[in-house]
């Protein structure tokens, strides 16, 4: 199609393009200025969106759309792809610019990141998105929940160091959702990956691609050889970074936030036989 485009009409495509990329530049440099947990909004990529917290919406905006650490091809011209752990939707507005008639079904737990996410969401004005207000688990509950007030809240039963900020929320099993061909399942759920990838590991048979953010926490045992396995098992080839919390003298010294001591990006790939 690009060859039937005039010359005047690309170059007043890239002239607006442009104007969003620096709109946005700007936005970022007043962000970095901002304090944390402060609420604030931005007009990022022409979409105006709510921000709770400057920091963590710097980093993931950073791995998102700048390193792209879910970019992935399909001939699907309508993915199907489930985002557990959707934060503010960085990641499902990421997917959606990928693949505009992508199906996407989003779970949420925090109620006041929800309510961004869900205001994030509208104001993109995506159409097939399902926005589902429950955290991940193995089965239909109801569990206690940390809020942290940005992206690292985690459900209390997985780190009982500290009850501040606890509350009720509802939590469910995947498995209805993997009833069908999924193109990438996102599991970002702050150290609930363990327990629901042993629920879901007879579904994953139907999951083409996987990406879990695995978290070890401090004095815990810790899950890792487990997910391995898991994916393994399921047929994925898995590939490994560490883009978060890592230690680079571990032997005299751990780095920990929020109570972990590792993060790491596990890529899987299903293997065709």
């Amino acid at each position: 199609m690009k060859k039937y485009i005039s010359p005047e009409i690309k170059a007043l495509i890239k002239r607006k393009l442009n104007k969003i990329s620096l709109k946005s530049e700007t936005e970022f440099e007043k962000l970095k200025l901002i304090p944390r947990y402060t609420k604030t909004s931005a007009v990022i990529d022409g979409f105006k969106l709510v921000i709770p917290d400057s920091a963590s919406f710097l980093f993931m905006y950073d791995e998102i759309f700048r390193t792209e650490i879910y970019k992935f091809k399909t001939n699907n011209q309508r993915p199907y792809i489930i985002d557990g752990g959707a934060n503010i939707g960085l990641a499902t507005i990421y997917f959606k610019k990928l693949f505009p008639d992508a199906e996407i079904v989003a779970f949420e737990p925090d109620s006041y990141i929800y309510d961004i996410l869900e205001s994030n969401i509208k104001s993109c004005a995506f159409d097939t998105v399902k926005l589902i207000k429950k955290g991940l688990w193995n089965e239909e509950t109801t569990l206690k929940f940390k809020s942290e007030g940005a992206d690292a809240g985690l459900l209390e039963t997985i780190n009982k160091s500290d009850n501040s900020n606890s509350h009720d929320i509802p939590v469910t099993s995947l498995k209805p959702y993997l009833q069908k061909p999924v193109d990438f399942l996102k599991l970002d759920i702050e150290g609930a990956e363990t327990t629901v990838l042993k629920d879901i590991a007879e579904d994953l048979e139907n999951v083409a691609r996987i990406f879990v953010e695995y978290h070890s926490f401090v004095g815990q045992e810790q899950t890792l050889n487990e997910i391995i396995q898991i994916l393994k098992e399921a047929g994925f080839r898995l590939y490994i970074s560490s883009p978060g919390i890592s230690s680079k003298s571990p032997f005299v010294k751990l780095t920990e936030y929020c109570g972990m001591d590792m993060q790491l990006n596990i890529y899987g790939i299903k293997q065709h036989k």
